[in-house]
């Protein structure tokens, strides 16, 4: 298998990437757990996280 490249450090931590690649659905509980209080916003992708470490650009909601 290939190693992906990944666009900076840290994004196969954030939202975005897991969403790609099916997080949600293998882990739901634990995506739920990165979900919820959610007060920062990836200014990418538009998804909202508790931590601003799980989106590539946070900006506060």
């Amino acid at each position: 298998m290939a190693k992906v490249k990944m666009p900076h450090a840290g994004h196969s931590k954030h939202l975005c990437y897991l969403s790609n690649i099916g997080y949600q659905f293998s882990s739901p509980k634990d995506y739920k757990a990165l979900l919820r209080n959610g007060k920062f916003y990836c200014r990418v992708c538009g998804r909202v996280a508790g931590r601003q470490s799980s989106v590539c650009k946070p900006a506060k909601l």
